[in-house]
């Protein structure tokens, strides 16, 4: 009978704890493939129950939208709301339609732009527009927390307990948050339907008591009107100024990109494939479309009752209404049990609200940062990456002290900028198309947001302030991270064809002699040349028995490859095995490992000592892929392969 002992047991629990943290992800094969693709260990879902999950932050904006509508527009808030409305449908809406067509994968419009660099300026871009989304959903997470918590403690009930305990009750709002996610994505769009329900459901009935209040008092229409023409007279005045205060509404687009960032979660339909997912980009353009179309009408008719029935006041700070104009008609209009739930659903959909930008992260990083080689295996699972957010978003809270109003210009910066290089992309799809209309449409789009995003910019620079940090932090960590793995292969898989498995039969009978040789004019002389120096440098038995080993560099910027090689033979005479990687002793190093892994025969490789300044090579490995090859090779052999005995031998001389 076995006995478990105490020493098992603790032997156990970090195997234990390692797989419940690394669920989805497979363990790393020997050898090759350093990137598998991520099981798809999450059930899909239809459009619409994904679409609360995103919706979760869009729709809790009606928490506070009206009350910022009022303060900065006044009497023309329900008109700049129309601007407001006229842009997303006819702006932000169609350039994401676009978006989830070109991007169907969870990649977002960050990818649409990815593909028009290449390079490192390429990778660079990328990791600021990460870094401007990080700033988005991060601060998305504090900033609707803090709400959640102002909320509570402006309780009349619960402020003489909660008061001056603001961080600590923010902070416990995000571990709840995460600790959602820990148990998984079916788990959190469960959570999100039930939220989303109840809210929009509560604001129906307020908004239209609100309604049969106006319809009831005539008055207050026509006095608005009156009021409307006395302060700006001529209409065309009243247009202009909202458009003007445009850009302080514009909170009230967030979403759109979490709403393309989560379509992998989206059902596909029967015929998709990996490459066109038609089903998938069905049901994400329906998930867009409808939830705009049902936060335009709740925006538009929300301005309108907020700004007929509260008094100017009340939405000052300090008023009544400020931050919380609607719930303000709740308790005013339905009773103070009716305005008690509709707080505490309030309170509910915004702690959630962070749900929807922590989906979007956990579909966004895998995607990039570990395909770069900028982050560690593990962070292509879900539960890691859950983790390192929530510490993140303690941080942020505890650094701002859970205020709503200090975060609130970093919010609007990462929205805009993302929504403005969404506009930018699909206006250059639409030129690459030759679809000059909807270029010229697009086009018109992305300056209108670009201006929008200017002037946030300008009148709240501490959104570039904060979103600087995060690009900061990203590009150290990523770059560190792509230094630390630079020596693991690299390569997710090595192919011979025939040419070039009947060159390796052949000689695996004998000795497996490769030599590596820079190509340049690849002519005879090359050749000849090349095999004399090899064979004086390290006295080869049999100079003519010997394949030649050729890489052609590609894009040294990507981090993985894979390797296609080509058997040739050069005038009539030499045999040489081709092919193409982002970097030369990563391959080589996958090619040796791959040729003893078929021929059963440990290969032998010459090299010849590189010219220059070790550590001017070293650099160049890192950023360009050559380098001091020789050396680098034996490294990245070593490391792949912990058995000495079975390592491919180098040579240099």
């Amino acid at each position: 009978m076995s006995r478990v002992t105490r020493t098992d047991e603790a032997r156990t629990a970090p195997l234990a704890l390692r797989s419940w943290l690394m669920k989805g992800v497979p363990e790393d094969r020997n050898y090759l493939g350093p990137h598998p693709s991520p099981q798809q260990t999450e059930k899909t879902h239809r459009w619409w129950q994904v679409m609360c999950l995103t919706g979760v932050d869009y729709f809790s904006t009606l928490g506070y939208q009206p009350g910022i509508a009022a303060l900065a527009a006044g009497l023309i808030s329900p008109i700049a709301t129309v601007v407001l409305v006229a842009l997303t449908l006819l702006g932000a809406l169609p350039v994401y339609r676009r978006v989830a067509s070109e991007s169907p994968n969870g990649e977002g419009s960050i990818a649409m732009l990815e593909r028009l660099m290449s390079f490192w300026k390429g990778k660079i871009f990328v990791l600021v527009l990460l870094g401007f989304a990080a700033t988005d959903f991060i601060i998305t997470m504090t900033l609707s927390a803090a709400d959640a918590t102002a909320h509570l403690v402006e309780n009349p009930r619960l402020e003489p307990f909660l008061a001056g305990h603001e961080v600590v009750i923010t902070l416990v709002l995000l571990a709840l948050l995460s600790g959602v996610f820990l148990r998984g994505f079916t788990e959190a769009i469960g959570v999100a339907v039930a939220l989303v329900a109840l809210y929009l459901g509560l604001n129906v009935v307020v908004i239209a008591d609100g309604i049969a209040q106006v319809l009831a008092q005539p008055v207050l229409w026509t006095d608005w009107r009156v009021a409307l023409t006395q302060q700006h007279g001529n209409p065309l005045v009243v247009v202009g100024i909202a458009l003007l205060v445009f850009p302080k509404l514009a909170l009230g687009l967030s979403g759109f990109e979490t709403g393309v960032a989560v379509m992998p979660h989206i059902h596909s339909g029967p015929n998709d494939t990996p490459a066109h997912p038609v089903g998938r980009i069905r049901g994400a353009k329906r998930l867009l479309t409808t939830a705009a179309v049902i936060m335009s009408i709740f925006l538009i008719t929300s301005s309108m009752v907020t700004t007929l029935l509260i008094p100017p006041a009340e939405f000052q700070p300090g008023g009544s209404a400020n931050g919380r104009a609607l719930a303000y008609l709740a308790h005013e209009y339905l009773g103070s049990t009716f305005g008690s739930i509709y707080d505490a659903s309030t309170i509910a959909i915004l702690w959630f609200a962070g749900a929807s930008a922590m989906a979007g992260l956990l579909n966004l990083i895998p995607r990039y940062l570990p395909r770069y080689g900028m982050a560690p295996q593990w962070a292509r699972a879900v539960r890691p990456l859950v983790l390192i957010l929530t510490a993140g978003a303690f941080t942020i809270t505890i650094i701002f002290r859970a205020s709503v109003d200090a975060q609130g210009g970093a919010y609007a910066t990462g929205v805009l900028v993302l929504i403005t290089s969404a506009a930018v992309a699909v206006t250059l799809a639409a030129r690459h198309a030759r679809q000059r209309g909807l270029m010229i449409a697009f086009g018109l789009i992305a300056v209108i947001f670009i201006y929008t995003t200017i002037d946030n910019i300008v009148e709240r620079p501490e959104g570039v302030k904060i979103a600087s940090v995060f690009i900061a932090a990203i590009l150290l960590v990523s770059l560190a991270s792509r230094f630390a793995r630079s020596f693991e292969l690299r390569v997710t898989e090595v192919t011979f064809d025939k040419t070039a498995q009947l060159f390796l039969r052949d000689v695996a009978r004998r000795s497996i002699q490769l030599v590596a040789n820079e190509p340049d004019s690849r002519d005879r002389a090359e050749y000849s040349d090349k095999l004399r120096q090899v064979s004086h440098d390290n006295d080869l038995t049999d100079p003519n028995d010997v394949i030649f080993v050729e890489v052609t560099l590609t894009d040294p910027s990507e981090f993985a490859s894979r390797l296609d090689v080509r058997g040739e033979v050069q005038h009539s005479r030499y045999r040489v095995l081709t092919f193409s990687s982002s970097t030369v002793p990563n391959a080589l190093a996958a090619l040796l490992l791959a040729v003893r892994d078929q021929t059963e025969r440990l290969p032998h490789i010459y090299f010849e000592w590189s010219e220059g300044n070790p550590a001017a090579n070293l650099v160049r490995f890192l950023f360009f892929g050559v380098g001091e090859v020789a050396p680098v090779t034996r490294e990245i052999i070593r490391r792949a392969e912990p058995d000495r005995e079975r390592r491919p031998h180098v040579h240099v001389g």
